[in-house]
């Protein structure tokens, strides 16, 4: 009996260790994605994604990685930050951030949990633009252009995506990001969003049984849009996960069948 105790309790041990040493990994995920209507003379546009830090400090394994890559341009997926996270650990993710390349952020629900006006301040700061119901776009030399729309936080209903759209312009290949892929059930055909990058779930973070709340990270492809839902790299609430890794991207867009 004390032994089938002691082998219960040391199985415990063993999952909590292996659950904490999978919230805290370091995993860059190759996602390339092709589109038909993808402007030709833009060739691979790439994309660093991280949603969800929340209490982590990137580590310089997921920056070595990600430069290798050679990203164009750097996403935050929201919930940067949370209650309780110093803004000098802010700083210092955001400045990692940038060595990579020009930073773009949308709000999260949990960026709220904080100062966001002195958060508002810190990314004039360090030169991350602020994607709150806008857009800005890239030209290449034949006059193609990609449109990066960002949305605010829908669960605060702060998102507004006819904003962005009006915002975005006529021409252009869109992709949107948003915190929560709840937006996509905003999403109209005639928006011509064709890429949606969101996070917010963190994939379940820990499922029992295989069960949890929340689907894993995934891509779905529908008719019009994509959808990609990141795990995210940082937790809530408890530093754990199972069947749920932490994962960054590098996103390569090109045009293809």
């Amino acid at each position: 009996m004390i032994f089938a105790i002691f082998i219960i309790l040391l199985t415990g041990v063993g999952l909590i260790a292996y659950m904490y040493k999978e919230a805290f990994a370091d995993r860059v995920i190759q996602n390339n994605l092709t589109f038909t209507d993808f402007p030709e003379s833009l060739g691979e546009v790439k994309i660093f994604f991280i949603s969800d830090i929340h209490k982590r400090t990137i580590s310089e394994k997921i920056i070595n990685e990600a430069r290798n890559s050679k990203p164009d341009i750097v996403i935050i997926g929201g919930d940067l930050v949370e209650k309780g996270v110093s803004f000098e650990r802010v700083k210092e993710n955001l400045l990692k951030l940038k060595a990579l390349g020009p930073v773009y952020f949308v709000w999260g629900n949990n960026d709220y949990e904080v100062n966001f006006r002195e958060l508002d301040a810190l990314f004039l700061d360090c030169g991350v633009k602020v994607l709150d119901n806008t857009a800005v776009s890239f030209e290449s030399t034949a006059g193609d252009q990609l449109i990066l729309l960002g949305v605010d936080d829908v669960s605060r209903k702060r998102d507004r995506i006819d904003l962005a759209l009006q915002d975005a312009g006529e021409a252009g290949f869109r992709v949107l990001v948003s915190h929560s892929p709840e937006i996509i059930k905003k999403i109209k055909t005639e928006h011509r969003i064709r890429l949606v990058l969101s996070g917010h779930t963190h994939g379940g973070q820990i499922h029992i049984l295989g069960y949890s709340p929340y689907e894993k990270g995934s891509i779905k492809k529908g008719k019009e849009t994509t959808l990609l839902i990141s795990n995210g790299y940082g937790t809530t609430a408890l530093p754990l996960r199972l069947g749920a890794k932490a994962e960054t991207h590098i996103i390569t867009l090109k045009k293809g069948n």
